[in-house]
């Protein structure tokens, strides 16, 4: 069963390349999605694809790049969006 969830990344998560490597693990993963950094210094990601996956992805931004320091991760339900096939920085 596919789920979407929104995953707000607190801590030094912009300027290190945070939104590539989530890229990269999220196309990896097969999940459709996107990530972006936040005037508030977050950055949020949006996630969907398959529960177990969306919670694997979910733990692997608790840590983030070897480049971040992840202080928090704060998860919100979210709806699927039909229109995403792919994972991409939103801009």
């Amino acid at each position: 069963m596919n789920t979407a969830v929104r995953v707000r990344v607190y801590g030094r998560v912009q300027g290190v390349g945070f939104r590539y490597y989530t890229v990269r693990q999220g196309r990896s993963r097969g999940l459709a999605g996107w990530v972006r950094n936040e005037s508030d210094g977050t950055v949020l990601v949006h996630l969907q694809g398959p529960r177990d996956i969306v919670d694997e992805m979910c733990l692997w931004l608790e840590k983030g790049p070897s480049s971040a320091r992840v202080e928090r991760t704060q998860l919100t339900p979210s709806s699927i969006d039909p229109n995403l096939f792919d994972f991409d920085i939103d801009y």
